[in-house]
């Protein structure tokens, strides 16, 4: 394991902040009465995933604090794999793409949760 001097040398953050930008760029595909409520809420809930964990990283000193950030951050996942179940079944996100989406956000929960249950391995 190579070392970690910040937020974005983890891979959970790196994968997150990928997917983020992806629905990002899907989302610019969206019907424009979509605008102020599927299009900013899955953007908005994507984008925490990654906020979130950049928080939790400043405040490893405290674990409590760093565990609760990174909860957040799994909040925010799995809101937004909520958004994308939207984005398919109106019909905006292809089943394949859809599918594709939730194996990487399954990635990002799966890191969260051991992160969560194992904060020592970051906090100092």
């Amino acid at each position: 394991m190579s070392q970690i001097n910040s937020f974005r040398d983890l891979i959970v953050y790196q994968k997150a902040y990928k997917l983020s930008m992806e629905i990002f760029e899907l989302s610019k595909s969206f019907p424009k009465e979509e605008k102020y409520s599927l299009t900013d809420q899955i953007r908005r809930a994507s984008r925490s995933v990654c906020s979130n964990i950049a928080e939790a990283w400043a405040k490893k000193i405290y674990i409590k604090a760093f565990v609760s950030k990174l909860t957040d951050s799994l909040g925010e996942e799995h809101e937004t794999e909520v958004w994308l179940d939207y984005a398919r079944d109106c019909g905006y996100l292809k089943e394949d793409k859809h599918k594709r989406l939730m194996s990487e956000y399954d990635e990002v929960r799966k890191i969260l949760i051991s992160m969560i249950n194992n904060p020592g391995k970051f906090c100092k």
